[in-house]
């Protein structure tokens, strides 16, 4: 499902759009353009970028990629739960947002069962629960069983495996891994570290309401799909639509809900505000309880208005924007990826490694972009590296009316800048950025 950026070239005037912050180094004269063409820099990535499909975007310039680093929230995935996971999707070759996106809807199915009920509402207030407090669990089966038993109980999945979710609705510890691209412009997994991140001390202590008792068996469970099937995330759809598939597989193998198989109305958000809103209006128009999504931050903030209006359960398994645990959201946003809040720490940990002298971080302009961008700075500067040598710019994302950017203008300021780390994070049209980047004439270290 991912979009070719390659026939579009995607360009947006940045003139109006770019935003450079370097301070003044005491008197000292900016380093010239001779001398900062020498400078090779290293490339980082985050978790918009950090997939293998990426490097798809570089077919014409071979090993562009290669030794590029990032971080994504990512848990040691099995080789069994690869398995399954390419048994409802043989020709998957990345798993970003796969467990996230799988526990998700367990989780969901749980809270439903738990709370007996396909109310949003009544299961909105059994999410928090079901991932706390009783008796661990760690499969489909078992799970639903004590849910159906009215045993309380806490799930472990594949992405949830230590600490529950907090009172905000998110995971109160993470899992995160440094990736390397290779010399073919694909992931290394050889290379690839894990580090855990978080406090399970702030897994919620709240006890849910009681669930009800009797009366009719509720209607079959609806859960409706949110996910970028299109646009400029596109390229982590595939993991994210074959975990939802997996899930729903094993939880109607298990039984279903309310003795009943749950139902998946897909759906796409299309990278897109207006995309995202047409297909939550088809949603709340077919009464689904639960949608699963939206993949961006800045979709779900678009969205959550109607959501919450409707009265409907929102759950992303990869938006990561810190501000999203404030939001005001009525209790019923909740997400299985952690804030970039934590992502922060972890990517300015991995850039710090290297030694760099000055940083430029690059950013898609929406509230994913910025909001890590103000992170990773704030944590390099708490770890002291010097604001002066930190160089921020912003892009504005690609819209229907204008498909294109044109990163020209900040690539010559990376260039006279003269960075030995660039930071780029963005989704599959940042791949533009780095091309750019390249036909300026700053030198990439591979």
């Amino acid at each position: 499902m991912l979009v070719s950026r390659g026939a579009r070239h995607l360009a947006i005037a940045m003139s109006a759009a770019l935003v450079l912050t370097i301070a003044a180094c005491g008197e000292d004269a900016p380093p010239s353009q001779a001398d900062t063409s020498a400078t090779p820099a290293r490339l980082y990535g985050t978790d918009g970028n950090m997939i293998n499909s990426f490097g798809d975007e570089f077919k014409d310039q071979a090993g562009m990629l290669a030794g590029m680093k990032g971080t994504t929230p990512l848990t040691p995935l099995s080789a069994d739960f690869k398995a399954r996971l390419k048994s409802v999707r043989a020709d998957l070759s990345d798993y970003l947002y796969a467990a996230e996106t799988y526990d998700a809807m367990v989780i969901s199915a749980i809270a439903a069962e738990q709370a007996r009920s396909g109310e949003p509402d009544a299961i909105a207030k059994q999410i928090n629960s079901v991932t706390t407090g009783g008796e661990e669990c760690d499969t489909v089966a078992a799970c639903l069983t004590l849910a159906r038993a009215g045993e309380d109980l806490s799930y472990r999945g594949v992405s949830l495996t230590r600490g529950g979710f907090t009172d905000a609705g998110e995971p109160s510890t993470a899992s995160y891994g440094t990736l390397h691209f290779g010399t073919a412009d694909r992931l290394d997994d050889s290379k690839t570290e894990y580090v855990g991140a978080g406090d399970e001390s702030t897994t919620t202590t709240k006890k849910p309401p009681r669930a009800g008792t009797g009366g009719d068996k509720p209607k079959p469970l609806k859960i409706g799909g949110l996910l970028p099937e299109t646009g400029d995330l596109a390229l982590a759809y595939p993991p994210m639509e074959a975990a939802a598939a997996l899930a729903l597989k094993e939880i109607n193998a298990a039984g279903g809900v309310f003795e009943q198989d749950v139902v998946w109305l897909p759906g796409d958000d299309g990278t897109n505000p207006d995309v995202a809103k047409e297909t939550v209006a088809k949603h709340i128009a077919a009464k689904v309880s639960v949608i699963i999504g939206a993949g961006a931050s800045s979709i779900s903030r678009a969205v959550l208005p109607d959501v919450v209006k409707a009265g409907l359960v929102l759950f992303s398994p990869c938006n990561t924007d810190a501000g999203l645990s404030t939001i005001d959201d009525s209790g019923l946003y909740f997400r299985t990826a952690p804030s970039d809040i934590l992502q922060g720490r972890a990517l300015a940990d991995v850039i710090l490694r290297d030694g760099p002298h000055k940083i430029a971080i690059v950013a898609r302009n929406d509230s994913y972009g910025t909001g890590l961008q103000d992170n990773v700075k704030s944590e390099l500067e708490r770890a002291g590296f010097p604001a002066d040598m930190i160089e921020t710019l912003v892009y504005e994302p690609p819209t229907p009316a204008a498909p294109d950017i044109d990163f020209t203008a900040g690539a010559n300021q990376i260039k006279a800048h003269g960075p030995d780390g660039v930071l780029v994070i963005g989704f599959g049209e940042s791949a533009q950025v780095i091309k750019a980047m390249a036909k300026a004439g700053v030198q990439i270290r591979h």
